[in-house]
């Protein structure tokens, strides 16, 4: 039975109802000693307490998107194959222009909650070792025939930890929200890509690259990247790629952005972080020297002690000690042509929750619209 599908939700719900019933119908009728009359009574209440969380959780899980399946939430799959080492690059040596196509087969999406037009396909990254889902959303010029021959800009999807990879499509209701702004032009048409990102059980992989663990950076920015580009419309070069991401994954969008001008503009990053340590389960954040390496600040401030200021963009948001003190930070060592937008999200609008990234949606991918070219 699905973790996230209906048939399990009423199935808890019965079995919650059962739960209430149950004491009420058989309290004063239960049989035979003290010991064993307290011990029932016991159990019925600890079945009552059981079934309430897993309702409440249920709730939570598919209201945020937080585990896609029973393998995720208890810790036992792996999306990794094998985690080579791969160089700085993160391409072990090999050229992106010299590996042939590769075609995927896509079906509808799988959970209805993402709304119509979402498809999904399962991805063997040839590169990095990693398996998982990747779904995609196309603008709805993309089969207009009067856009048949024009390539459109492609904005990677970043979840939290954890995270389902449809949170962004489902959680957010981004396609849902920006369908009728794309179409009216309020906000320029773009594709819309979501990778899994939770690849290795209880571990948040901070989007690092780390051997005889996994390559999560080479699964999202070559990988995933070359997929896209072999098997839709897609501009190829960096003005046409961006990502965005929250808490978790917002980290992981503006490091990913910082770390490689060559492959994305732009970067949204909503309620983050730049120290990855800050996340108690990342992978990164566990090891001294990926900690600082994995940290876009450092990253920013490398790459302008070289003398090589990233062109790119970020636009990042945040309540006060909630992703907004890691705006300011960024935007005071950003040189020419790294730019920095920062907004502050009222403490008050809300939290850390998808209710507030979801209310940023049109107005980010506005900002993106103003970064990307086809």
């Amino acid at each position: 039975m699905s973790l996230t599908g209906t048939p399990f939700f009423l199935t808890s719900i019965a079995l919650l109802v059962v739960a209430l019933v149950l004491p009420f119908a058989l309290w004063g009728r239960i049989a035979g000693p003290a010991p064993v009359r307290g011990l029932a009574r016991l159990l019925m209440l600890l079945f009552a307490q059981v079934t309430a969380i897993t309702v409440v959780f249920v709730l939570v899980n598919n209201a945020n998107s937080l585990y896609d399946n029973w393998d995720d939430l208890l810790g036992t799959g792996s999306h990794v194959e094998a985690a080579r080492d791969l160089g700085p690059d993160g391409m072990g040596g090999r050229q992106i222009r010299h590996e042939p196509k590769q075609l995927q087969q896509f079906r509808p999406a799988d959970d209805p909650k993402v709304g119509a037009g979402v498809r999904m396909t399962d991805l063997q990254g040839r590169i990095s070792g990693v398996r998982g889902e990747v779904y995609v959303w196309l603008p709805p010029q993309y089969d207009d025939p009067a856009y048949r021959d024009r390539k459109f800009p492609v904005v990677e999807l970043l979840p939290g930890y954890p995270g389902s990879a449809k949170s962004w499509l489902g959680s957010l209701n981004a396609a849902r929200q920006l369908m009728p702004l794309m179409r009216s032009g309020a906000v320029k048409p773009a594709i819309l890509v979501a990778p899994r990102t939770n690849l290795l059980p209880g571990v948040d992989t901070g989007c690092v690259n780390l051997p005889g663990k996994v390559n999560a950076d080479s699964w999202l920015t070559v990988d995933v990247r070359k997929m896209v580009l072999d098997n839709f419309r897609a501009g190829d070069k960096p003005d046409s790629w961006a990502l965005a991401g929250y808490s978790a994954g917002a980290h992981c969008a503006a490091k990913l952005a910082l770390a490689h001008p060559d492959r994305y503009r732009a970067a949204v990053a909503m309620s983050g972080y730049n120290d990855p340590a800050l996340e108690r389960d990342s992978l990164a954040g566990k090891d001294p020297k990926l900690r600082t390496e994995t940290n876009p600040l450092h990253i920013l401030k490398s790459a302008n002690a070289a003398g090589k200021p990233p062109r790119t963009a970020l636009y990042v948001s945040g309540a006060s000690g909630d992703g907004y003190q890691a705006g300011l930070a960024l935007r005071q060592f950003a040189l020419p042509p790294t730019t920095v937008t920062v907004r502050q999200i009222p403490s008050n609008a809300g939290g850390h929750t998808t209710a507030v990234w979801a209310q940023q949606v049109p107005e980010v991918f506005r900002w993106l619209g103003t970064q990307l070219r086809a």
